[in-house]
């Protein structure tokens, strides 16, 4: 069962631990984001507000800047087998259990700040947002960029997604196409009366399979594209010639590339595969690294270490289309999230924590 309260006064690590004991899959953020939204209120130098499961607190001290801290507080689906929730603590210092890495230490980073820096350097705003896991319409950052973008404004924001401690600038695009092939239904047996709609899928996989990734230099970071199938489907039954077959195929791109010159790649490239239908059914923009912005220059003097490109997609692209610069940084590993064996060394989170810390108080 989770927790009923959660204490910001514990260590980031203890936070961290207690924040994965809240089992907070895509969907079903509601009690964690009742706890996060209880804790907040106690604090007096912040003013708190809510839109259904995502919570924003700010402070309002008349600074010359406003840094956006975000954070979303859903998981990936809980495993069975074996069972990654509730936490776990080795005898080697690393903390197990899902959403360690993505992204619940980087939320208990967030949360740590929130109770501690109660005189930042900067204005602060805090974002606690849910469904960023699922589908694009669904990410809660969205739906309060829509219906109060103010509560999102600001000068610089740093999006707490697992970078394993470095400065990972701007983000891929992604681009999500059903690619469908059309046939005729016959009998296996006598299959000369149909034609296969699999079969009419080959020159689709035949063009992925021969795909060369670009990796475009944008802002001083090399980034790395990718085209890949990630399903297919099709079939009515075992002794039937199918008369339908779908690729779904992921594009994953460079932020030097617009929305529509990403999609216009995509149908240019398949366009000699004998694709029946095009149908995009996911898709949201990239973003620049935004590292030549004075409040990101700062904070790379703060953190340390060597800003690097983020391969995958994040919020920092919601950023960037309100105008707001963005990084990501927390201390999880990348390389780690999603997995079931979902883990991150406990002390790199109050490390993390006191990084941000020396930014925000100096």
């Amino acid at each position: 069962m989770p927790q009923t309260a959660l204490d910001l006064t514990l260590d980031a690590a203890e936070l961290t631990a207690r924040l994965v004991d809240f089992p907070s899959p895509s969907g079903s953020e509601k009690d964690l984001a009742d706890a996060i939204e209880a804790a907040l209120r106690g604090l007096p130098h912040l003013t708190v507000d809510r839109l259904g499961n995502n919570v924003v607190a700010r402070t309002n001290l008349g600074r010359a800047e406003r840094v956006v801290l975000a954070g979303h507080i859903d998981t990936v689906p809980i495993a069975d087998n074996p069972p990654n929730v509730p936490s776990r603590l080795d005898e080697d210092g690393i903390l197990w259990g899902c959403g360690t890495c993505d992204m619940k230490s980087g939320v208990a980073v967030q949360l740590r700040i929130a109770q501690t820096v109660t005189e930042p350097n900067r204005d602060l705003t805090f974002v606690f947002y849910d469904n960023e896991e699922v589908a694009a319409h669904l990410n809660g950052l969205g739906h309060v960029a829509e219906a109060h973008p103010d509560w999102l404004a600001g000068d610089f924001a740093v999006l707490l997604e697992p970078t394993d401690g470095q400065v990972e600038g701007g983000c891929q695009g992604t681009l999500r196409v059903l690619l469908r092939t059309k046939g005729v239904r016959a009998h296996s047996a006598r299959a000369w009366m149909g034609s296969n709609a699999i079969h009419a899928a080959t020159p689709i996989l035949t063009k992925l399979a021969a795909y060369e990734p670009r990796k475009p230099v944008v802002e001083g970071l090399e980034f790395h594209e990718g085209l890949n199938a990630v399903r297919i489907e099709g079939g009515v039954a075992t002794n039937v010639i199918p008369d339908e077959c779908t690729v779904t195929v992921n594009f994953r791109y460079a932020p030097d590339r617009s929305e529509e010159e990403a999609l216009a790649f995509v149908r240019d490239y398949f366009a000699d595969c004998g694709v029946d239908e095009f149908i995009v059914d996911d898709h949201t923009g990239p973003a620049r690294p935004g590292l030549t912005h004075p409040a990101a220059a700062a904070f790379m003097a703060a953190v340390g270490g060597e800003a690097r490109p983020k391969f995958g997609w994040t919020d920092v692209s919601r950023f960037s289309a309100l105008g707001v610069p963005a990084v990501n940084f927390s201390p999880g590993d990348p390389l780690l999230a999603h997995k079931i064996d979902e883990r991150v060394k406990a002390s790199l989170i109050p490390e993390a924590e006191e990084r941000l810390r020396s930014w925000l108080t100096s």
